[in-house]
């Protein structure tokens, strides 16, 4: 019995080990024949890269393709390193699967450049090659090297605050620098430029500050209390003080932190379309109530659209009539000159519109 146990046992694993070797003559042989050819950019291209055109191509690179000797998927990856470096620790530009062309974006080329070793504002050259491999089992060939020149830039996210007696209107403890309200970042990754809109009082001052809790990283204000739009750096300077001049009401604010200077224009909303009393040409005004933060309309209003908008900030600020209007979007911002109208059924209207500290906008009554 052991012996006939053990025959068929030995029958099988001869079976067995057949059916491997019948299995490994059959499986196709991937040999790489032809590697990749990169073909464009062209050798000694330069790019001066800038965080405005983030977004756009930077460059397509284009290459033939590899030859594995079998009809296999060949996964494509663009790589980039600093010349001189010999692609020991390479960033990648991106990947495709049997395509012959890569589009990289400004940014990605920026940040694919910094990593090895980019200095912002500074040109570079930087070698680029194209990496052919199938399934990542089997040893990957590469194209021929490019060489570019690159200058890269650095995206800044600052930040800002308002400190000062107009934090008691947003239920904070007046000059508590621990609860400074930021202010929103209108710069272009290279500028300092923030924004606020804001509630201010006859009398009451602020400044703006570069951290919350101290006043050791940058201490914004008038110099010797001149309210003419300019700014010093110092532990002695002085309050803003913009509604004394026009009154109480809500305030855009404006400052750059690169030229040391500030503007502050007191908001007047109307709203404006074919359904207004004005139509088109003109706002009708909206009235504004300090403590609730509030513009309202009442009136009659006809078949047709409005938005509401402040010109005179637009005008002040851009010398564009356009430049803050609220309009029909699912989120409403008093930036937001691109939303839709508000469609209007001719009738009665109490309409209202409140903007918070960032521009976040609220409308009521349409």
């Amino acid at each position: 019995m052991k012996n006939i146990t053990k025959s068929i046992i030995a029958l099988f694993t001869v079976f067995a080990v057949a059916c491997s070797s019948d299995d490994v003559e059959d499986r196709p042989v991937i040999m790489p024949v032809d590697a990749p050819v990169l073909l464009a950019p062209e050798n000694g291209n330069s790019y001066v890269l800038t965080v405005e055109n983030a977004t756009m191509q930077a460059e397509r690179f284009v290459w033939s393709a590899a030859n594995f000797d079998q009809d296999v998927a060949i996964t494509y990856e663009v790589e980039i390193d600093s010349t001189g470096h010999d692609f020991d620790n390479p960033a990648s530009l991106g990947s495709t699967v049997g395509g012959s062309q890569l589009s990289v974006s400004v940014e990605t080329l920026n940040n694919a450049v910094s990593s090895v070793g980019g200095m912002a504002f500074e040109e570079g050259t930087f070698d680029v090659r194209v990496k052919a491999s199938v399934n990542g089992t089997f040893e990957p060939m590469y194209s021929n090297v490019m060489t570019i020149s690159v200058t890269p830039y650095v995206a800044l996210d600052p930040e800002l605050f308002m400190v000062g007696a107009i934090q008691g209107s947003y239920g904070l403890g007046e000059w508590d620098n621990t609860t400074a309200i930021p202010m929103r970042y209108v710069g272009n990754g290279t500028t300092k430029v923030f924004e606020a809109y804001v509630k201010v009082n006859t009398g009451q001052g602020f400044k703006f500050i570069g951290e919350q809790g101290t006043w050791d990283n940058g201490n914004y204000g008038t110099i010797g209390g001149a309210q003419d739009g300019v700014l010093e750096n110092s532990g002695g300077s002085s309050d803003l003080k913009v509604a004394d001049v026009d009154g109480p009401g809500l305030y855009y604010v404006r400052v750059d932190i690169d030229a040391l200077t500030y503007k502050a224009v007191k908001m007047n909303w109307g709203v404006i379309g074919d359904a207004t009393p004005a139509g088109w040409g003109d706002e009708t005004p909206m009235t504004y109530d300090f403590a609730t933060n509030l513009y309202t309309f009442t009136g009659t209003l006809a078949n047709g659209e409005l938005k509401m908008r402040s010109k005179n900030v637009g005008q002040a600020i851009y010398s564009e009539d356009w430049k803050f209007a609220v309009g029909n979007s699912a989120e409403k911002f008093a930036y937001d000159t691109g939303a839709p109208n508000f469609p209007i059924t001719a009738g009665s209207y109490t309409i209202t519109l409140s903007i918070d500290f960032d521009g976040t906008a609220t409308v009521t009554g349409l």
